[in-house]
């Protein structure tokens, strides 16, 4: 499989300072490795979801958590490709259920190679991913990683129930994402500290760190559904609309708009009706509804902060900062 440039498919480098660099680049190593089969299709798919890219930011996190906590080893590469096969067989299985057509500005596996394939490519990659976290050979991340593998496998069916229900309340949905988005962004984070020895204190601490800038992540997300840029972020702009989705924007609208403003939005959840985007997003703007869940956001920034107070780090620690501070802020 050939290598892919780092520049034109690994974002995140974008936003990591330099020291982090060699351990990144090992981990892209790890991870085209690893998508090594037999099996052509395997092989196929997995080189597809390689050029395709993303911004690899879930295994950014274990490695920088791992040096900032003074780790000095190799095998936070391994943990951190655990946790990006986690995320990329997610991805696969999600695009499936949500019948996308369109991913990091391309057509995703299963619009390439159809659903039963790239269902079963996402299973080999899960197994991928269980055997690497076997090797390393600690317990307490193998029942870390399978109960975040549990937790991730039950939002997704229950955001799966929810579909086409206006009556989500803002505590259901903060659930439904600590579990299918915010929990791989604790375990990366979490995982490395205990890969690194840190103490009991510290290692919940790195795990609260990851589950607020997990969800702060996911709610902007939920965000740019309704304001972003379709060619930044490589996905069209209403999907979540599509899929009948409750976001935080629409459940806002729903407990502070005018009974006009409810019922179209209301109609549009429960028809999963696309077409009723324009309506929408004139709704969740004049309501201030986006505003609200970008304040959302901001606060649980501001929680995965204090998580880190008395972690100094270094050079990682500043960049973990960083990237923390950027969550919010995001465009893409």
């Amino acid at each position: 499989m050939p290598s892919p440039s780092l520049t034109g498919h690994y974002q995140t480098m974008n936003y990591a300072c330099a020291a982090i660099r060699p351990d990144f680049e090992a981990l892209n190593r790890l991870v085209i490795a690893q998508l090594h089969s037999d099996v052509g299709l395997v092989e196929n798919i997995g080189q597809y979801i390689v050029e395709g890219g993303g911004k690899r930011l879930r295994p950014l996190l274990c490695l920088l958590c791992a040096r900032a906590l003074g780790y000095a080893g190799e095998r936070h590469i391994e943990l951190a490709t655990v946790i990006e096969f986690l995320h990329t067989a997610t991805l696969l299985h999600d695009d499936v259920v949500d019948v996308s057509a369109l991913r990091r500005g391309r057509p995703t596996a299963n619009a390439h190679f159809g659903n039963a394939s790239t269902v079963l490519v996402g299973d080999f990659i899960y197994s991928r991913a269980f055997q690497l976290l076997v090797g390393l050979g600690d317990i307490e991340l193998l029942r870390l990683i399978a109960d975040t593998t549990n937790q991730i496998a039950e939002g997704e069916v229950e955001q799966l129930s929810r579909a086409g229900d206006p009556a989500t309340t803002e505590e259901q949905y903060i659930e439904v994402i600590r579990k299918k988005t915010a929990v791989l962004f604790a375990a990366a984070c979490k995982g490395a500290a205990l890969l690194a020895g840190a103490d009991a204190q510290r290692c919940e601490a790195m795990g609260r760190f990851g589950l607020n800038l997990g969800l702060a992540f996911q709610i902007i997300d939920d965000v740019l559904d309704y304001e972003g840029d379709p060619e930044l972020m490589g996905k069209n702009l209403g999907d979540d609309l599509a899929e009948g989705k409750s976001t935080l924007p629409l459940i806002r609208v729903l407990a502070t708009g005018s009974a006009e403003q409810a019922a179209a939005v209301r109609a549009a959840i429960l028809q999963k009706d696309v077409s009723a985007l324009p309506e929408v997003v004139r709704i969740v703007r004049e309501t201030g509804a986006l505003d609200y869940a970008r304040a959302r956001a901001e606060q649980f920034r501001d929680l995965a902060l204090e998580s880190l107070a008395g972690l100094d780090g270094g050079v990682f620690g500043a960049n973990l900062r960083e990237i923390v501070g950027r969550s919010a802020k995001r465009s893409a």
